[in-house]
């Protein structure tokens, strides 16, 4: 779906995915409606790596593999949203019904997603070479497969629809603090507890004021990302130059060539 040229392989070949990741579940948790399908339908309790690897594979395969891998990719998590649907209380507090595949939530959990990757990618200090806007549009090809067909094309699109939700359908619920405390705290022992809070302050630190208030959060000095960044590369260092699946897709497309 992209290539090595892309500004979503820049992007998403960052060692940043990691600080975009737990923005993105933050953000997500603003809305009743996703928050309510997360908490009724999801195994974030009892297996949160499982969820976790199962969202990354998504973000991989899309990103990384070949158009029909991609093909079976969306169609196994449309399957899946065949069955989260529930009820809600709206902005309103009044109770209505939720589907997965419902339009106004595919765009909601869109754009948190590339909100949040966008945002920690540049707030860390890492480049989009070809523009923010470039991946803006880029990435929305992505939400096709699932059956949005409206996602934003530039930033400034992005942000009015990000408004557009802020004003329409945020809401602190019932269970956002339940959620919130679970993403900020999960089971993790050693380096790694003290190496996701790291990147979870970081995450905090680009959050919009409006969406830390309607989470329950206090701001996050700027100075998180700077530890943040070197943290990053260090583990980045370590791991090696490039993602395996970034190095797959490369040697897949050389033989192709």
């Amino acid at each position: 779906m992209f290539g090595p040229d892309s500004a979503v392989w820049q992007v998403h070949g960052s060692i940043a995915t990691l600080v975009g990741g737990v923005r993105a579940l933050l953000l997500q948790a603003a809305h009743p409606a996703p928050l309510s399908g997360v908490a009724e339908h999801s195994r974030y309790e009892s297996d949160p790596l499982g969820r976790l690897a199962g969202t990354t594979r998504w973000l991989t395969v899309t990103t990384f593999a070949a158009t029909e891998v991609i093909e079976r990719e969306a169609a196994r998590v449309n399957a899946m949203h065949d069955h989260v649907k529930g009820e809600f209380k709206d902005k309103n507090n009044h109770v209505k019904n939720y589907q997965a595949k419902d339009p106004r939530f595919l765009l909601w959990v869109h754009c948190a997603f590339t909100d949040s990757f966008l945002k920690a990618h540049l707030a860390l200090g890492y480049p989009i070479d070809k523009g923010a806007d470039a991946y803006v549009r880029e990435w929305s090809r992505s939400a096709i497969p699932l059956g949005l067909v409206t996602a934003p094309q530039t930033v400034a699109e992005l942000e009015a629809t990000l408004n557009d939700f802020r004003e329409n359908d945020l809401r602190h619920a019932d269970r956002t603090e339940e959620v919130v405390n679970f993403i900020l705290n999960p089971p993790f022992d050693g380096a790694g507890k003290y190496f996701y809070k790291l990147i979870a302050n970081a995450a905090i630190a680009t959050l919009d004021p409006r969406e830390l208030t309607l989470l329950g959060l206090k701001k996050k000095s700027r100075i998180w990302l700077k530890i943040s960044r070197i943290g990053l590369d260090i583990f980045f260092a370590i791991l090696g130059s490039e993602p395996p699946a970034m190095a797959a897709a490369k040697e897949r497309i050389k033989r192709l060539s």
